[in-house]
């Protein structure tokens, strides 16, 4: 459940803050006609995420093949978002704008058009991610335990999203990225061990003794001891990493004043 609640939150986070970006520079800039296309563009990608994610789960449940390419399907997703957050995240706020800026310039039918197919394709992408890491844990989790801990993570990205539009200058985004980035290089881990238990109990990976390589990495997977250890290091690691950075820059302030 832990690790679906981070999955959740971490690509909840990034999916909200587009939307309340783009929400709040609508309004600034006297665009009211053209948020119900930004609406129209979240509903579209949501429901067509939970489509993808449901078939995702069903095909990586058919054969243990399956899910060893869905994880390493997720395990790249994770990797290329973390990168693209960490070089990006500080200025994705700029970047909306001028997308808002471009669309509005092709007359009233074309910026509808444009916000909805930009919202769109910037939530999708997102919904992709999730969809694809959720499909992935899924055949190693508790379906309910799996929805409760994805509903937790969607709350809390909200709530977070929100204080972002009301107390912005006081959330400091690019540490949210910082810490976040440690938890998905984790989950990236889980994900490529998982995947290649999953090969080996298919006997997939040629040049080896697929058997006793599924007996050897047992343990590590999610439901196995050291696998389990794997799942608190994804919450704790990053909570001391948040702590060693804040402790860091209080004594930098501390020694300017």
């Amino acid at each position: 459940m832990l690790s679906t609640l981070m999955v959740t939150f971490r690509e909840g986070v990034e999916a909200f803050l587009i939307v309340a970006v783009t929400l709040l520079y609508l309004r600034q800039t006297h665009r009211e006609r053209l948020i119900p296309s930004l609406r129209m563009g979240v509903v579209t990608a949501v429901l067509l995420s939970i489509v993808l994610g449901v078939v995702l789960a069903r095909v990586g449940a058919l054969r243990p093949v399956h899910e060893g390419w869905l994880a390493v399907a997720a395990f790249v997703l994770v990797l290329s978002c973390t990168v693209h957050m960490l070089r990006h995240g500080k200025s994705i706020a700029g970047e909306i704008r001028q997308r808002i800026e471009a669309a509005d310039r092709h007359g009233e039918t074309g910026a509808k058009v444009a916000i909805f197919i930009f919202v769109l394709l910037m939530i999708g992408r997102e919904g992709v991610e999730t969809a694809t890491m959720l499909a992935s844990l899924s055949g190693s989790s508790d379906l309910r335990h799996l929805f409760v801990g994805g509903s937790i993570g969607v709350v809390l990205a909200a709530l977070l999203a929100f204080a972002w539009t009301r107390y912005g200058s006081r959330i400091n985004l690019g540490r949210f990225f910082q810490v976040t980035a440690v938890f998905m290089v984790l989950f990236s881990v889980q994900l490529l061990i998982y995947a290649f238990h999953e090969f080996t109990e298919a006997g997939a990976i040629p040049g080896i003794d697929n058997a006793r390589w599924h007996l050897l990495t047992e343990p590590y997977g999610p439901e196995g001891q050291y696998g389990a250890w794997l799942s608190y290091g994804l919450v704790t690691v990053p909570l001391a990493f948040l702590m060693l950075t804040w402790l860091r820059d209080r004594g930098a302030r501390l020694q300017l004043v």
